[in-house]
């Protein structure tokens, strides 16, 4: 028996639409999201179309990974993103800091909404796109979804396409040049490649959540739930009854089979596994785990790898490795090369192993467009990398700072009415320079904006750090092994000393190492060795006699290193300081080695940062000056590159003011305050911050420009929590000097402004 709806008059058919857009992005995991975010503050209309019911891809709540990225859970300093992605972190932190995954999708989406140039189009599967032209030039002229639940059938039309999918589904319907799997070592010259090219991938990966409730709960595992001790996952990974979420990441498998085409075996075989997992947590007698129970398990596989489309520059192991500073960077990127075995949960081998480069490395723009395709740009795991670049680059914070920068590519690209390669080839300081404008995470590169002001202007302040005194001691520091101290220097070093106790008189060993680059954080280059007496006592301050010119007149880091000695203790200070870190050098693996092969001789694996937590010391220091807020660098880079004033006491307030080489209407004014970029900020997984707000930024304080024989207030905000402010003016004021007067901060006992920019 058949039945058949009548088709009656006034019925509803499938609604067959057009969409024109300058821009379309499809992908709305974090690089698409960051994608169109950026394309639409730049004047263009965007499509965000997404075929999943939430933003986020693998960071959403239906898979919920955390979102890593370059700080390397605290192995690099320094590296936390900054723009679109930045933005999300501060934002996130600061409504969800216990890391709800629904709240991670609200955030997501209110940024999203937040643009008036940006539509968004959830549950929008594209599987069609139309594109001509010769294999080696084609373009795209379209692309077709169809949006779920709805019955709409959407075509969308634009000058620019980004391919954010993740499996690069739209530049291979396109016909863009693309690879799967794994180069062969003589490719590219890189160690970590296998000899023989093959197409194996990472795998996939299901989460799970448990909770506690309070009373005995039972577990009766289905039928499909594998008995895990017939497998090595007992002997080879790490089961904790109180694990959960992304301490399971090893859950992984796949790589040997297609990860798109054989999608719903992996997802089966992943499932059995977690319910087999769970059966022996519960069933076992080996976990204390009577009151747990499965709160939520994943049903949509975590993916890592599948298409990695061929751009005019592939990035390599060496590149990474290297630090290559390419002339077309737009980003940058943390994580170590993380290379997971074929087999995946099933190796016999660790679960990862990890390369580490010295310090973030530099993604090219050349990276993020096809090279036979003229107006296709991608951004996320399906970038222009090799097969072991691609094992750092696809974490998804870096994702978003490839997004950030494909969106203002193609922005630019649409406005120009260029492709992205002549975009390269003709316009890339223009593309860097706007990048920058937008705090976006570019290392390395300075502003060199005509249109800012604030460039020729003369910088002064209230008063001005110039000294690095942390004399509140909080803990002693037993040296039962080496560690590090470092500051930042501009020319000759004046008054170093370390608060030192020593049970007997014994000598200490200090040596002073520059960082070998300015966007590293490691020893380098020994500069000198001292071995200094100490007599018995406590709490002595130690003069340590360094060579007073040896690092020259250029802004740098200085590592300090103190060698091992049980006699003799430092302290850790009770306060941090903006531009020092600590350092204590590492004996023990980060994790167990079952789970995670870490080379424990990389620099930045050796030496383990104390957050936060500096060893009481002094210094004179030239690092804090005024003039820091216009000398074109917003990041860290061989200095904190930031004013920083005398402590703010009793309601005083401290400012910093720019005197413009002539009068101007003035209509803009950008400020950037420090939020400390060495802070991880990752919570959608066990790290919780203890901030809300970043101490050391600026919460309250008023923009003034001199006008007329006075000062004025042209802008305030006394609730601020955000590192990038913009101010444009309702009208413009006719000023030569501009002002920033800081009342308060979110916690720091000092006032500390990065950049002033001044615009007519």
């Amino acid at each position: 028996m058949s039945c058949k709806r009548s088709q009656v008059q006034g019925a509803h058919f499938m609604r067959h639409e057009t969409v024109r857009s300058d821009v379309t992005v499809v992908g709305g995991g974090l690089s698409g999201l960051c994608a169109a975010i950026a394309a639409a503050r730049l004047g263009q209309k965007v499509a965000l179309v997404h075929n999943r019911p939430v933003l986020g891809g693998n960071s959403s709540s239906e898979v919920r990974v955390w979102v890593c990225g370059a700080t390397g859970h605290g192995v690099h300093r320094y590296a936390r993103e900054t723009g679109i992605m930045g933005e999300l972190f501060i934002q996130n932190q600061y409504r969800n800091p216990e890391g709800n995954p629904y709240l991670w999708d609200v955030t997501l989406l209110e940024a999203v909404r937040a643009e008036p140039n940006l539509a968004l189009f959830l549950n929008t599967d594209v599987r069609e796109v139309e594109a001509d032209g010769e294999l080696d030039d084609r373009i795209i002229r379209n692309v077709t979804g169809w949006m779920m639940g709805s019955e709409r059938e959407i075509t969308f039309e634009s000058e620019v396409f980004l391919d954010c999918t993740g499996d690069g589904l739209v530049g291979f319907l396109a016909g863009a040049a693309y690879r799967i799997g794994r180069e062969a070592r003589h490719e590219f010259g890189e160690d970590w490649a296998p000899e023989v090219a093959d197409d194996i991938t990472l795998g996939s990966t299901l989460l799970f959540y448990t909770k506690d409730t309070g009373k005995p709960v039972r577990f009766v595992a289905p039928s499909f739930a594998k008995d895990i001790t017939t497998t090595s996952i007992p002997l080879k990974r790490v089961i904790r009854s109180g694990d959960s979420g992304c301490h399971y990441w090893w859950i992984e498998w796949g790589g040997e089979l297609d990860t798109v085409h054989e999608n719903e075996r992996i997802r089966d075989e992943l499932w059995s596994v977690i319910y087999g997992i769970w059966d022996y947590i519960k069933n076992s007698g080996k976990f204390e785990a009577d009151n747990m129970t499965l709160e939520w398990v994943g049903s949509i596989p975590g993916k890592r790898e599948y298409r990695r489309f061929l751009g005019d520059t592939i990035l390599t192991q060496n590149d990474v490795i290297s630090q290559r500073p390419f002339e077309d960077r737009i980003a940058f990127g943390g994580w170590s090369i993380d290379l997971h075995p074929p087999q995946g949960m099933y190796a016999s081998e660790s679960g990862s192993k990890h390369l580490h480069a010295d310090g973030i490395y530099h993604i090219p723009f050349g990276s993020l467009y096809s090279r036979n395709v003229s107006n296709l740009l991608f951004a996320g795991r399906n970038i222009s990398a090799s097969h072991v670049a691609f094992g750092t680059t696809r974490v998804m914070a870096t994702c978003a700072v490839m997004g950030e920068a494909a969106g203002v590519g193609a922005a630019l690209s649409v406005i120009k009415g260029i492709t992205p390669r002549e975009l390269r080839e003709q316009h890339m300081t223009e593309l860097q320079q706007i990048m920058l404008r937008t705090d976006a995470s570019i290392i390395g590169l300075r502003n060199e904006d005509p249109a800012d002001l604030a460039r020729k202007g003369t910088v002064t302040a209230s008063s001005t750090r110039k000294k690095i005194l942390l004399d509140r001691p909080a803990a002693q520091c037993r040296l039962a092994s080496d560690v590090g101290l470092l500051f930042p220097n501009e020319g000759s070093i004046e008054g170093l000393t370390l608060l030192v106790s020593a049970s007997e008189a014994t000598s200490l060993t200090v040596e002073l190492w520059d960082t070998g680059r300015a966007e590293n954080y490691v020893p380098a280059n020994l500069k000198q060795a001292l071995s200094i007496q100490v007599k018995a006592g406590e709490k002595q301050w130690l003069d340590i006699p360094a060579d007073s010119e040896l690092f020259g007149s250029e802004p740098c880091n200085v590592f300090v290193i103190v060698r091992k000695n049980e006699a003799a203790s430092l302290y850790t200070s009770a306060v941090p300081a903006t531009g020092v870190l600590a350092f204590q050098r590492r004996a023990k693996p980060i994790v167990n080695p079952d789970l995670e092969d870490h080379q424990p001789d990389q620099p930045v694996i050796e030496w383990s940062m104390l957050v936060r937590r500096p060893f009481c010391f002094a210094v004179g220091t030239k690092a804090f000056a005024p003039e820091k807020i216009i000398d074109g660098y917003t990041r860290p880079y061989g200095g904190p590159h930031l004013w920083v004033s005398e402590p703010l006491t009793d309601g005083h307030e401290e400012w910093v003011e720019v005197a413009l080489d002539r009068p101007a209407n003035v209509k803009e004014i950008h400020l950037t305050f420090n939020d400390d970029v060495n802070e991880d900020l990752i919570n959608l997984h066990h790290h919780e911050t203890p901030f809300l707000v970043m101490p050391e930024l600026v919460k309250s304080y008023d923009v003034q420009a001199w006008a007329n024989g006075e000062w004025i207030t042209v802008a305030r905000d006394n609730e601020n929590r955000t590192r990038k402010k913009i101010h444009t003016l309702d009208k413009p004021v006719r000023t030569d000097r501009i002002r920033t007067v800081v009342k308060e901060t979110n916690g720091s006992e000092r006032a500390e402004v990065i950049e002033m920019r001044i615009y007519e």
